[in-house]
């Protein structure tokens, strides 16, 4: 039994390939570790592996591919119209592999979540994995934050860290990072559920999570 104060959230996730991250907020469902419901899952590409992670789970899905709108903008508002057309309250960035716009961040104020290979604000934007190594890090990892208008520059939620190893290559690094980020976005979204995350107003904008 789920506590009273627990909020199950109504999650649409947006992915653009093989929707792991997806699979993991599923299978948390699916175990009772997470007290969510996904509505609709969407991908910007019509051959993204998601798309049959989600069917099979019984999971509504719908393509948008967004070299069919004109601008940024416009591709948003299709997302938006898409994720409220199926009551969805929490958006979850899941290896989507586009920048959104104010269109969207508008429509679900402090309602967008990203999972970044990497412990920001270190190396931000995109190949994270491969600026970490470039760096020479002894320990990177992955966060959970909101997103705003900024490239991964949104409240930090949840974060993991990875050891960088000495025989590392980009691809080995990726995956030892990509086993922490399952955990990691099932951890903060558990958290928003439980009503434990706090978004402290200001310039700074921090996260803070409640005992």
């Amino acid at each position: 039994m789920k506590p009273e104060h627990e909020t199950p959230l109504k999650l649409g996730v947006l992915i653009s390939g093989s929707g792991t991250n997806l699979g993991a907020i599923l299978s948390a469902v699916e175990a009772g570790r997470l007290s969510a419901s996904v509505a609709l899952v969407i991908s910007n590409r019509v051959d993204a592996f998601g798309l049959e992670r989600a069917a099979k789970a019984g999971v509504a899905t719908k393509v948008l591919p967004h070299r069919e709108f004109a601008s940024r903008e416009l591709f948003d508002q299709a997302l938006v119209s898409a994720l409220k057309e199926a009551g969805v309250e929490w958006v979850v960035l899941a290896g989507f592999m586009r920048v959104v716009t104010s269109v969207l961040l508008d429509a679900f104020p402090d309602r967008v979540l990203n999972v970044h290979p990497a412990l920001l604000p270190s190396f931000p934007g995109v190949d994270a994995q491969a600026q970490a190594l470039a760096y020479g890090v002894k320990w990177t990892g992955c966060t959970v934050h909101f997103v705003d208008s900024g490239v991964d520059t949104g409240p930090v939620i949840v974060q993991k860290v990875v050891p960088v190893l000495a025989d590392d290559d980009r691809d080995t690094l990726a995956k030892r990072i990509l086993v922490e980020e399952h955990q990691a976005l099932v951890e903060a979204l558990q958290l928003i559920a439980a009503g434990r995350v706090l978004v402290e107003p200001g310039p700074r904008r921090r996260v803070r999570v409640r005992p």
